[in-house]
């Protein structure tokens, strides 16, 4: 026997006869006719290599063989388990789901999203969890996989088997301490550039970035004095010393009641950021919901 020769249809030819012993009455109950399950019946003996059914002795119905009876559990059991396998997902339900979220972002999203984001889940999902990490070298594969749901990232050079779309796109500003002897004048590039600065180095130990490669096209330099790996050490620099930093002004705005923030003296273009995901997640409830949470954070319209 092999079993590859098995389908569906003779599964439920089976499992008809078996509940009718009656080829008639068993034909009916699978809406085709009496030569077509005489046809599958014969190829179940083929398969088997049994005869399965026997004409009652009383010339009405057919009776299973012993064979067929000790088929009767197993084949019930599998075709339970072929029904699970193409039924619809369970619904998924945030206010009683146990699942755990894993979200891929750098520290700059990061401050911005995260406390609305827990706050949504506090109050919408309360028995989920939500892990918030850095994007590891391997993030793509983790997508694939499963290991992560979401990334918030540049667009540039995602893969084409991710699904994307636009989260934010935020200008930048330059940042002060309150009290800042310079004044609260704008910036000219002059003065810019006289100035010291603290850089956001998140590979660690740099001196220079965009800015200063912006500042180079048009032939000038500043003085990077403070460089520091986390967003978050900006203010506490800043409140310490006259240095000014420049970054995303979303991130830069919660920090408005210490700082003063004003239009750095230079083009920069927009820092814009994507929701990334694997196809693979693209029709999964949970995901949707994780998505829609995410653009609520955002302040963007889910779809």
């Amino acid at each position: 026997m092999n079993y590859t020769d098995i389908d569906g249809s003779l599964l439920l030819a089976l499992k008809a006869l078996l509940e009718e012993r009656n080829v008639t009455r068993a034909a009916a109950q699978l809406g085709i006719s009496q030569p077509a399950l005489s046809a599958r019946l014969v190829r179940l003996r083929d398969i088997l290599e049994d005869p399965l059914f026997v004409p009652a002795t009383n010339g009405r119905g057919v009776v299973p063989t012993p064979r067929a009876e000790a088929l009767e559990q197993e084949l019930l059991h599998v075709l339970e388990g072929l029904k699970r396998l193409v039924s619809q997902p369970e619904l998924f339900d945030p206010a009683t789901t146990t699942r755990t979220f894993v979200v891929a972002l750098f520290e700059t999203p990061a401050a911005v999203l995260i406390p609305e984001l827990c706050a949504n889940f506090a109050r919408e999902a309360p028995n989920a969890r939500l892990a918030c990490i850095y994007p590891p070298r391997d993030v793509y594969e983790k997508l694939e996989q499963g290991q992560i749901d979401l990334l918030i990232t540049v667009p540039d050079g995602l893969p084409g088997d991710l699904m994307q779309r636009p989260l934010w796109e935020d200008g930048f500003r330059t940042a002060q301490r309150k009290g800042h002897p310079r004044g609260t004048g704008p910036f000219d590039i002059e003065s810019f550039c006289s100035l010291n600065h603290v850089l956001v180095s998140t590979q660690g130990g740099r001196f220079a970035g965009m800015v200063d490669e912006a500042l180079l096209e048009q032939g000038y330099s500043r003085n990077v004095m403070y460089s520091v790996q986390n967003y978050s050490h900006v203010p506490l620099v800043l409140s310490t010393t006259d240095a000014v930093c420049t970054l995303p002004s979303r991130f830069l705005s919660q920090y408005s009641d210490r700082l003063d923030l004003f239009e750095p003296p230079l083009g920069l273009s927009a820092l814009r950021l994507v929701l990334a995901w694997h196809a693979r997640t693209h029709k999964d409830a949970g995901h949707q919901w994780l998505r829609q949470q995410l653009y609520r954070s955002a302040q963007l319209e889910p779809n």
